[in-house]
């Protein structure tokens, strides 16, 4: 997407013609040659392990950031998990006691960064 000079648009606007086309699923152009390969690679519809249908094209981000499948370490204890998993397992895994080493105090787990700061 550039500008034309005036003196090439009607060439430009021949061999645009002629070897580009707009996608119909995402408006992008597309030389028409590669088209089909765009559409299988972009737009094709696959299901996610999570068992959500979606394009080809956005399933690495659904992964990566959406899926409730997609992979999790605990903080406390860094098990790898599910993140639909990881809320109901950290409530548990944070309620867990350590002995501080400077007051013998037990101390949650969830507490742990904090208690420094209050440590008798």
């Amino acid at each position: 997407k550039k500008d034309i000079p005036a003196v090439n648009f009607i060439i430009h606007e021949i061999h645009c013609s002629r070897n580009i086309e707009v996608c119909r699923y995402c408006s992008e152009s597309i030389p028409k040659s590669e088209m089909k390969d765009h559409i299988e690679s972009e737009h094709v519809q696959v299901i996610c392990k999570c068992r959500m249908k979606m394009e080809n094209g956005l399933l690495k981000d659904h992964e990566a950031s959406a899926c409730p499948l997609r992979p999790a370490l605990c903080q406390y204890c860094d098990i790898p998990l599910t993140f639909d998993k990881l809320q109901e397992h950290e409530v548990y895994c944070g309620a867990r006691t350590e002995t501080c080493g400077g007051c013998g105090r037990n101390v949650l787990l969830k507490d742990l960064k904090e208690h420094p700061r209050v440590c008798g």
